[in-house]
């Protein structure tokens, strides 16, 4: 059975999040917020019923139109037009999930009273979500400044009945989808073509999926970076836990105690070395996965505000009578985090790549290449190429999108946040970074194939596992596969991710 959840008051959590996102859940509106959601309509339709007073987008054009009066009779079709006229989408499509927190988070915003739609309008994307019709929506297209236009117009075509939606994993058009499953296109009310494009759900949905994603990467990453440092024969002293605290950072210091507790009781570790110290890819493991860690948890707060947050426009303040045109849709408070968030991920995959290349190096004891007969065979010399190569990629993908500007709307949107490319590139990088972890985690688990001493109780728990799936390398063989093979192995290692 589907598990159930109402949207209410409540602050949407990082465990709700995880909970809507891998999880099969129908969504419901409760009693509170249709009453919130009805107040702010009825008192729209009143005043718009009482007055001939302008109110931008409501009874206007848009954009540089704002100065035109629209007839009372014609703002069902403004809006339906707006819709229309926004769905401009280009590039690849938006993953599924994706898809499925931005109608949630969509009607999470709008159910807030401030945004002047109606109950049914809510409900209908709550429907999409229920019934796993989704949207068809382009990565390509959004300023991240008057909101999410161009995706959350593609986002909001199926309420009126048009557009393409995903359904069983196939493409469709709505209006095929519709009449199997015996659904009625809406009718837009004034105002609700506007709420509905207007917001950062686009930009802040890949937002919390790369966070929770993140999360779980530099978990990981830790996790490797344990099995890489007995691989090579590393020293611990730099994970001792009075170097941390005195450096003070919680990133820092929670970096270095996971590793000291995966390594614990690992023969290898409490081995003695010879060698006095290690390259910074390896004795620095807690100052840069610590950094990071702490990134991911800022950018986690500022997510987790917006998704929380009322980011349409203009906004209705029923309790005072207020119709109040300002910026909450504009993205620069999610461009610089996420732009930062990509940034900081990356250095996880670059410092993984440091620690692949000194494994092949032939140092303490490990043959160059980890391969029996190096010459004859290549063992894993290509694979560091490859991870080399999605590093330099990621380096091009981390030019911040957040300082770039383009003029638009006929110079009525002049400064606009860009924040949508730093939050579709962000989930690239962090695809990448999966990539070259697991790069590292093949690499690493190789290493110990010619290490006589034991690594610690999870770390060989998790290594006859693989091996399951994925086999030692004794001569060369093609490796694409097994690189594949580790990809989906380290998806299935469940990790805390301290929601």
């Amino acid at each position: 059975m589907p598990e159930r959840y109402l949207l209410d008051e409540r602050d949407l959590t990082w465990h709700t999040v995880q909970t809507l996102l891998h999880n099969e859940v129908k969504v419901s509106l409760s009693t509170i917020l249709r009453e919130k959601i009805q107040t702010a309509r009825t008192f729209l339709d009143e005043k718009l019923d009482a007055s001939d007073q302008a109110f931008y987008g409501i009874n206007t054009g848009f954009g540089a139109l704002h100065n035109v009066k629209i007839n009372k009779e014609d703002l069902s079709e403004l809006q339906e037009n707006l819709v229309m006229s926004h769905a401009c989408g280009m590039g690849d499509t938006v993953p599924e999930e994706i898809v499925r927190l931005m109608l949630i988070f969509k009607a999470k915003g709008l159910s807030h009273g401030f945004s002047g739609v109606s109950i049914g309008t809510v409900e209908r994307l709550l429907a999409l979500h229920n019934k796993n019709i989704l949207p068809v929506v382009y990565e390509l297209g959004s300023l991240g400044a008057s909101g999410d236009l161009a995706p959350l117009a593609h986002l909001s075509l199926p309420l009126i009945g048009k557009g393409e939606v995903w359904n069983g994993g196939m493409k469709f058009k709505t209006k095929t989808v519709f009449e199997i499953m015996g659904m009625d296109a809406i009718t837009l009310q004034s105002k609700e073509g506007l709420a509905l494009l207007n917001g950062t759900q686009f930009m802040s949905a890949y937002g919390a999926y790369c966070v929770l994603l993140a999360k779980r990467l530099i978990k990981l990453a830790n996790f490797i970076a344990s099995i890489s440092i007995d691989a090579f024969g590393a020293r611990t002293d730099p994970f001792d836990e009075r170097l941390h605290q005195i450096r003070r950072h919680k990133g820092q210091q929670i970096t270095s105690k996971e590793i000291r507790d995966f390594l614990a009781d690992s023969d290898l570790a409490n081995s003695d070395k010879e060698h006095v110290q290690d390259p910074y890819s390896f004795r620095c493991i807690p100052q840069v996965h610590g950094a990071t860690y702490d990134c991911v948890n800022y950018v986690a707060d500022v997510i987790l505000t917006e998704i929380n947050a009322v980011t349409d426009n203009p906004n209705i303040f029923a309790d005072t009578g207020d119709i109040i045109s300002g910026g909450n849709f504009h993205g620069q408070p999610l461009a610089l985090p996420l732009d930062y968030l990509a940034m900081s991920m990356a250095e996880i995959g670059s410092i993984s790549e440091k620690r692949i290349y000194k494994l092949l190096e032939g140092q303490h004891g490990l043959p160059a290449f980890l391969v029996a007969n190096p010459g004859l065979n290549s063992g894993f010399m290509i694979p560091q190429y490859v991870a080399g190569a999605i590093v330099s990629q990621n380096k091009q993908f981390c030019t911040p999108s957040s300082i770039d500007n383009i003029v638009s709307c006929n110079g009525q949107e002049d400064h606009v946040s860009m924040g949508a490319n730093a939050a579709t590139k962000c989930l690239k990088v962090l695809n990448n970074v999966e990539r070259i972890l697991a790069i590292e985690f093949m690499t690493a688990m190789q290493g110990l194939e010619f290490r006589e001493l034991q690594s610690g109780p999870v770390i060989e728990e998790i290594k006859a596992k693989y091996r399951e799936s994925v086999s030692a390398v004794e001569q060369d063989r093609v490796l694409h596969f097994d690189m594949l093979k580790t990809v989906t192995f380290l998806r299935t290692i469940p990790v805390d991710l301290e929601l």
